[in-house]
Order: C-alpha cells, then structure tokens, then sequence
C-alpha cells in the first residue's frame, strides 16, 4: 500500500493540524488511525518522529468530505491525536480547526469561491450540528491576508467569521446534562454545560489558586491536576460520557474575575494540559454558563446589558469574544471571528 498521505497542514485559529479529504484516507477507521498516528509521531512525548507538535493543541486531525445533506456544503470529522498514547478520539469538535474548513474545501475544489466572500456550510460530524463559515476570496481565490488580529496567534489575517446554531446539548444531549445548573462534586460547586463543547465550570477559588496562574505553573500543580481529574471522571458519567478515561472531554475550565477589561478570566485543562487559550466551541459553552442565573461563573462574570452581548473570556495570552444572540432571556445563536493559515501543502508518510 502507498504510504503517502496527501494532506494540507494548516492553522485554524489558535490551532494547527493535517487536513485531509476523506476519499485519501483509508475507509476503515482502525487502519485510518494507525496511519494519523505514524504521520503525526504518536505515541511520544516530543512526537520527533512525525508531523505533530508535541501539544493537543499542533495534534489534531480534520478529515473533509462533500455534503450529501440538503443545505450542506461539507462534512467535518475532526480527529483529537494523543500525543504521548496511542489514541485518536472523535468525541469532540474543534472550533478552531473549524476556521480551516472552509478555506481547505475550497482550495480543494469541494466549494466554489464567490469575488468577495464566501459562505461555507459546514456539517460537524462529531455532534450533528451545523455552523456557516464566511471566508474572505477576492477575486474568487482565499485570501489568508488581512487586518485581524486574534489573541494566541502572532500577526494579522484575513476574518473568517463562524456561525453557530443549535449547538445546546450537541453531545450530552442536553444544555444542562444533569437539569441543574450548580452540581455538587468532589466536595466542589460546578456547572456542567454543553453547547457545542461539554465542560464542567468551576471557580478558581474554590480549588486555591487565583486563577491568573500561567499554564506551566498549573500543569506542574500535581495536587490540583489529581483533584481536577476526579471531578472529570465524576462529571463524565453525570453528562452521559459515560467512563472519560481515554476521552478528551469534558474540559474543565476554572473561572476568576476578569482583569483586563473583560467579562470574565479563565484557565482550561484539555483535560490533562492547561490550554494556552480556549477552544472556540469551550468559549461558546463557557459563555453560556456565565450568561445563566445561578451558575458558578454568573456571579463572576460581568454582564453588558445589550443584546446581542459581547462576552470577551480572558484566556493566558489574551482574550476570546463570543458575541452571543438572545431570544428573549436564551441564547438563539453565538458568533466567534477567528483566522486561519495554509501553512504546507504536499504527502505526509
């Protein structure tokens, strides 16, 4: 068999990763990701032997493919590469690779470019749910230059800006897994939430920490990270994930006040590393929780009083906006604007 991989290694927002067509990867999902796991080097810490970057966030996988559904334009299977075991897990969505998408199903000829700008539907295979991605081409070609800037990535970029709808409840089933929006574990106060990323919501405090710590001081915390553990695996049953032992939801993400102007300040483990900034889909569920009486961050956060709401989360290299559309007192839809990159096109082996 050609152990050559056509793949387009790409940056989607303040992650990085191989994207592929489906019809070049093996139909058997079993030998599909013994081939990710050799192109990217895992398992192994440094991944030295592949093309991954020895963190979660440089080790993912997105596997693209045309719509058959109406309305659709792509289907978007996205693949988290351990990187130091020999796993690969399709329980979650990534908002950021998301970002790539659109402009790789275009470059790869799946959608057709408009002169100005174009509108990419995307079906997101791992939780049914649909988000629209408008990508910059002028001309009818994808521009990657622009004035955007996002906090994680360095320079400016072309806006790619994503539309999210009906994401409540997109893997646990329900926005509130439990029905309740404060839970008691481990001897903690946290909210258990999805929409679009099932995370469990705690305050910073509560666990002794101020929650402005950077990552490598948190990830060195063996106490904090054995304690945060036990609440996930608490909490994976509680949220219909069943045992999360080989699973990288839900995520955790502690919550403090904001410090630099925004509505509220977090740390996020993905589970086991804290993330240097948060997930698109992490951000949509954090601000969901944030934005609803009575859970642990509602008191925290600060709440503009207009609609819709811009909700910045401060992350440890800046900040993420989650412009959040009401319906009444619910949350109808969110929009997140990131960037992205074609960094490599070429075979990966």
């Amino acid at each position: 068999m050609n152990d050559a991989l056509p793949v387009m290694w790409m940056r989607g927002g303040t992650s990085k990763g191989a994207f592929f067509l489906a019809d070049d990867l093996p139909v058997d999902p079993r030998e599909r990701d013994a081939r990710l796991l050799q192109g990217m080097g895992s398992p192994d810490p440094r991944q030295i032997d592949g093309m991954g970057g020895a963190d979660p966030l440089t080790s993912k996988v997105a596997v693209v493919r045309p719509s058959n559904r109406p309305g659709v334009d792509v289907d978007y299977l996205f693949l988290q590469v351990f990187v130091d075991q020999p796993i690969i897990t399709d329980a979650q969505n990534c908002g950021n690779i998301l970002a790539g998408v659109g402009p790789f199903a275009i470059e790869r000829g799946l959608v057709s470019a408009r002169d100005g700008e174009t509108c990419v539907v995307i079906f997101m295979e791992n939780t049914g749910q649909t988000a629209v991605a408008r990508v910059q081409t002028p001309g009818g070609q994808v521009t990657y230059d622009g004035h955007t800037r996002i906090d994680g990535v360095p320079g400016q970029a072309a806006s790619i800006a994503m539309e999210f709808r009906d994401t409540a409840g997109s893997t646990c089933g329900a926005l509130f897994p439990t029905g309740h929006v404060i839970d008691h574990l481990c001897g903690l106060d946290v909210s258990l939430i999805d929409n679009g990323m099932p995370c469990v919501l705690l305050r910073a405090k509560d666990l002794g920490i101020t929650g402005g710590e950077p990552p490598q001081e948190l990830e060195a915390n063996t106490t904090l990270r054995a304690r945060l553990e036990d609440v996930r695996q608490a909490a994976g049953s509680l949220m219909n994930l069943g045992d999360v032992t080989d699973k990288s939801v839900p995520k955790l993400t502690l919550l403090s006040v904001a410090q630099n102007g925004g509505s509220v300040r977090t740390r996020t483990f993905i589970p086991f590393k804290c993330h240097k900034t948060i997930g698109v889909l992490g951000a949509v569920s954090v601000a969901t929780g944030c934005l609803t009486p009575g859970t642990v961050g509602h008191a925290l956060a600060k709440h503009p009083r207009q609609n819709p709401i811009p909700f910045s989360i401060e992350h440890p290299t800046g900040a993420l906006s989650v412009i959040a559309h009401l319906d009444g007192a619910e949350i109808e839809r969110t929009e997140v604007l990131r960037t992205a990159r074609k960094i490599l096109a070429g075979v990966v082996f």
